[in-house]
């Protein structure tokens, strides 16, 4: 275990954990993170700063549009301070040797998990290591907005200081589009829970502010993640523009007349399956949807004709040509052409995600050798659990400390109670002399009738189960007696283990913020570097 002190923050002390001992987090997300040899046909890269030389090398054959992705960018930008380092990043990737790394996320409700602020950190981190490794060339973090998606249940929502805040909504096809309008209610909330300290003040202000200059959901993100990162030089981008849809008309019209990826997705998930490993997504046919205002609906083959299902529309083959043609920000990707979109725009180099997100990745590079386009390093974003004070005092008089929590909460009870019982409260030993007097009856009774054997047996296993029901009886007496500390030690794993989750796939990032303001991003940024393994524990 490696134990690091900051100088952002002196009170808050970092330690890196393994992953293996986090059971919340799946087999084949720890695989990956260790790169177990049974994944390595699924990835090209292994995720070294060395490696990254062969990235450039190979990124660079790709056919980038430049010019395009500047021209978009600085649209985007357009009523955003860029007299930064985030306007220096946009000049810097009309440059050849200028390269991108990638986060993504859906434009959760005031950013939802903390994980996709740990995402964020992660890839200007990365960014920040590349230009120090490779001076010759530049790299720009980028964070990806998925405004495009449509599942509103997934983003509308966010958990701050154990409340809920709920954007509700009457809108339909994707999120993005929808109006800001309908957020009034979530903000008077926000506001309320945030109360009237200087640091409260400052962050509602800033996200306030985002959700009512800008009319789209997908302004409004950018917006409030621009402002809460610019000054690190992060680039924040939303992909629904006809210009950069254009650059990915070809791979469109591939998909939709040829559909060409589910053989590759079929047989990745054939072969990860006997590598040991489940798969994650599910192509179809075609793997696009229809987008327009509160549209966003699959596309079909279906009787010579290509139909947008739940709607009106429908195409022949010349009809849908020209509509990619005319129209290529109707066409949106599905988790499938997602990443390949991602990678035709950008001069990138590798995506950073989580586990899940990974695992999509890993059956695409068959897919993505067949459109000609490089495929990424692919990177486990930091995962980081954040322990304040309060929790540590508590742990500290319990006398836990953080693996123990790590338990399943049966577990933990069990062995808080043997730890801390004045008695021995297991009958194991006793069992076993039991069990050696039953033997010795078992032998002399085999002697005189073979018959009585199994009698003997059956009588044995009932005494066993009565000890059995004698020892849960006696643990149960004790934990009574250690009722008020049990109940402790549960509310400290709860705090810490949302629902035996991670903290970072529930608590919103607010709640540290109100405490550290602009401290909370200074004390991330130091210690989340995805290129260390380990698990990010942070002690107030």
């Amino acid at each position: 275990m490696e134990t690091k002190t900051t100088t952002t923050l002196p009170s808050v002390n970092v330690k890196l954990i393994p992953f293996e001992d986090f059971p919340q987090l799946s087999a084949k997300d720890k695989a990956y993170y260790g790169l177990h040899p049974n994944l390595a046909p699924f990835y090209k890269y292994p995720t070294t700063i060395e490696a990254f030389a062969d990235v450039i090398k190979d990124k660079a054959k790709d056919k980038t549009n430049r010019k395009v992705l500047v021209e978009v960018l600085k649209e985007q930008y357009a009523t955003l301070d860029t007299n930064n380092l985030v306007g220096k990043n946009i000049d810097k990737l009309s440059s050849e040797k200028t390269f991108t790394v990638i986060t993504a996320h859906q434009p959760s409700l005031f950013t939802g998990p903390l994980y996709y602020i740990y995402k964020i950190i992660s890839v200007i981190n990365l960014a920040e290591k590349l230009n120090a490794q490779y001076p010759d060339n530049q790299f720009v973090p980028i964070f990806v907005t998925g405004g495009e998606d449509h599942d509103f249940e997934e983003v509308n929502h966010a958990n701050v200081f154990n409340k809920t805040l709920t954007w509700k909504n009457e809108e339909s096809g994707s999120v993005g589009m929808m109006k800001t309008s309908t957020l009034k209610p979530a903000l008077e909330e926000l506001k309320e829970i945030l109360g009237e300290s200087d640091n409260a003040k400052e962050i509602f202000n800033l996200i306030e502010k985002a959700h009512t200059e800008n009319e789209k959901y997908s302004d409004a993100t950018i917006q409030m993640v621009h402002e809460l990162f610019k000054d690190y030089g992060l680039v924040v981008v939303g992909m629904n523009h006809p210009k950069l849809k254009a650059e990915f008309r070809d791979i469109i019209k591939a998909e939709v007349f040829e559909q060409v990826s589910q053989p590759f997705m079929e047989k990745a998930k054939k072969e990860l399956e006997e590598a040991g490993f489940s798969s994650q997504a599910h192509a179809r046919d075609i793997n696009f949807f229809y987008l327009r205002d509160q549209i966003r609906h699959r596309i079909v083959f279906e009787d010579n004709k290509y139909k947008v299902l739940d709607s009106d529309y429908s195409f022949t083959r010349e009809e849908m040509e020209a509509e990619i043609d005319n129209h290529p920000e109707h066409f949106s990707p599905n988790v499938v052409m997602r990443p390949l979109y991602q990678e035709r725009i950008f001069p990138n180099l590798a995506y950073i995600g989580g586990g899940g997100e990974l695992a999509y990745w890993l059956e695409r590079k068959k897919q993505f050798e067949h459109f000609g386009l490089n495929f990424p390093m692919l990177i486990r974003r930091n995962s980081a659990l954040w322990i304040d004070k309060g929790n540590q005092k508590r742990m500290t008089k319990l006398d836990v400390d953080l693996r123990f929590l790590l338990q399943d909460t049966h577990d933990m009870e069990k062995a808080f109670v043997r730890e801390n019982s004045e008695s021995e409260l297991s009958l194991k030993t006793e069992k076993g002399e039991l069990a050696k007097i039953f033997e010795g009856i078992a032998k002399r009774t085999k002697d005189i009738d073979q018959s009585l054997v199994q009698t003997v047996k059956a009588e044995m296993a009932s005494q066993m189960k009565s000890i059995s029901q004698l020892e849960s009886r006696l643990m149960k007496a004790e934990k009574q007696r250690h009722e008020i500390s049990l109940n402790q030690l549960k509310s400290i794993q709860e705090r810490l283990f949302p629902n035996n989750g991670l903290q970072e796939r529930t608590d919103n990032f607010l709640q540290f913020y109100l405490k550290h303001g602009k401290n909370y991003f200074a004390v991330l940024k130091e210690h989340l570097h995805p290129l260390e393994k380990g698990f990010v524990v942070i002690y107030e």
